[in-house]
């Protein structure tokens, strides 16, 4: 199944601390849930695992991530990722993330990911899996602002227990009723036209 993948968020930092976090695998890690690096093979390529739990059910992946372009002049990266789950799936793909300067001084991101996935999480269906992903990105976001917004001089951020499985079931439910209010106010607008 191939997926393709685009958020955007803004952040109240300056562009050198956002471009800095985004190039930190260990920063990015910290805010990634259920992610954990593990070896830095060299500056552009990284290894480490994900799990994802679903009901009593634990999924990992193993893989590696690699830049393949860093542009710092235009504040652009590129990196492929290929992950092996422990059932046998596979997630293979391409990311993208472009940092700009807005009028205001805040930094926004957009990133856009191109995932191929196999196995098991293949088969939950392509909108179920965009909604997780949009609620996992959600909470890399709300950790990462939290940490680059928060000022100097204050107390340091604890570190998240970011080894434990992601629990997808509380996610899943949330991308479902936000499915099911889309559909109902699609269907609400088509009525009073």
């Amino acid at each position: 199944m191939a997926l393709i993948i685009k958020e955007t968020f803004e952040v109240e930092a300056p562009m050198e601390a956002v471009w800095a976090f985004m190039m930190d695998p260990h920063a990015v890690a910290r805010c990634m849930p259920g992610a954990e690096l593990g070896e830095v093979v060299d500056e552009r390529t990284f290894e480490g695992t994900i799990k994802v739990k679903v009901g009593a059910v634990t999924t990992s992946y193993a893989g590696r991530v690699q830049f393949v372009d860093i542009d710092e002049a235009a504040r652009h990266v590129s990196m492929t990722a290929e992950g092996k789950e422990t059932g046998g799936g596979t997630a293979i793909g391409t990311m993208s993330s472009q940092l700009t300067t807005l009028d205001d001084g805040r930094v926004q991101v957009v990133a856009e990911a191109s995932v191929e996935l196999t196995g098991r999480v293949a088969q939950v269906g392509r909108g179920l899996i965009q909604g997780v992903s949009h609620q996992l990105f959600l909470k890399f976001v709300d950790c990462a602002k939290q940490r680059l917004e928060a000022e100097e001089g204050s107390a340091p951020l604890d570190e998240p227990e970011n080894s434990e499985p992601v629990n997808i079931v509380p996610v899943v439910f949330r991308a479902i009723g936000s499915g099911i209010v889309n559909f109902f106010r699609r269907l609400f607008r088509r009525s009073s036209d």
